[in-house]
């Protein structure tokens, strides 16, 4: 994890393991635990660090990170809601560009479970006339648990857009990620391999996605596990280096230090209803090998 984060001075104690700190123009929550450290920005409830004890970090945080109200903070998870891509404006979804409020917060001696909450405003209605509550629960310990809640009456597509973090992109290799892709680059579909080594720019859409991918990251010595629940789909991204280097927020060789792999409803979108939300979750794991 960001050593920086942790350095930040303390604005409030919110309990043994967690406070809230602010780096830039955003306020984060830091969490120190005798299991895990962590760190999610009230802005975007976006996981931004995560780091068992006695593991390597779990994420990858761009070094050109610029912390600024309203605009995308590159690494972590950031939430695409409620679209993915360009199909609106700003690309993404302004879910990620919006300030959360911290709804709840609680530790255990494994863990600390989070709650943030995004509703419904002017700001939100002139984008996308909707009413909704987003809840965004968050459990970090040896694992890090993240689930998207929407309620209200209406069709979003959206993505947690995970950001693992990697020794060196050459030495990767993804399992498990789905029967059947389409390549965003070469507007072509795919039948998966049985690995698939993400060297250069890489944009896929695993259209029947397994519920289990696994990334072995050699020079880490390391595999992360990401558990994906209610997809339809799963992403795997990296910008390469020709793309990278047009990056503003993104150094020019960062790509080689992580991975996109993203759970997903792209296919068959994200339905809520009264009384009945709509969720999408992840779960991470590393392990060493």
């Amino acid at each position: 994890m960001n050593e920086n984060l942790l350095a930040l001075p303390v604005a409030e104690q919110l309990a043994p393991s967690v406070s809230l700190r602010r780096i830039g123009e955003l306020r984060l929550v830091v969490v120190d635990h005798p299991r895990v450290r962590a760190a999610v920005t009230l802005q975007g409830a976006q996981v931004v660090g995560w780091q068992p004890t006695g593991a390597e970090p779990g994420l990858w945080l761009s070094e050109n990170t610029a912390w600024t109200v309203g605009k995308a903070v590159r690494g972590g998870v950031p939430i695409c809601w409620p679209w993915f891509g360009p199909a609106g404006s700003p690309s993404h979804g302004f879910a990620r560009t919006t300030e959360w409020e911290l709804d709840t917060y609680e530790e255990s001696a494994q863990e600390v479970r989070l709650t943030l909450k995004l509703v419904a405003s002017e700001e939100t209605r002139a984008l996308w006339p909707h009413e909704f509550t987003l809840l965004a629960r968050i459990v970090l310990g040896e694992t890090c648990d993240i689930e998207l809640e929407a309620h209200g009456d209406y069709e979003t597509t959206a993505a947690l857009h995970t950001y693992l973090h990697v020794g060196d992109i050459d030495a990767v290799g993804l399992r498990d990620l789905g029967e059947r892709y389409t390549d965003n680059l070469v507007h072509a579909e795919g039948t998966a391999e049985k690995e698939l080594r993400p060297v250069g720019r890489v944009e896929r859409v695993y259209t029947r996605p397994d519920d289990l991918s696994l990334v072995h990251d050699e020079g880490l010595r390391r595999t992360i596990e990401v558990h994906h629940r209610h997809q339809s789909d799963v992403v795997v991204w990296n910008p390469g280096p020709e793309l990278s280097h047009s990056m503003e927020d993104l150094t020019d060789d960062g790509y080689r230090q992580f991975v996109c792999v993203e759970t997903a409803r792209l296919a068959r979108p994200l339905v809520s209803t009264p009384g009945r939300p709509a969720r999408l979750a992840v779960t991470l794991r590393t392990r060493a090998e």
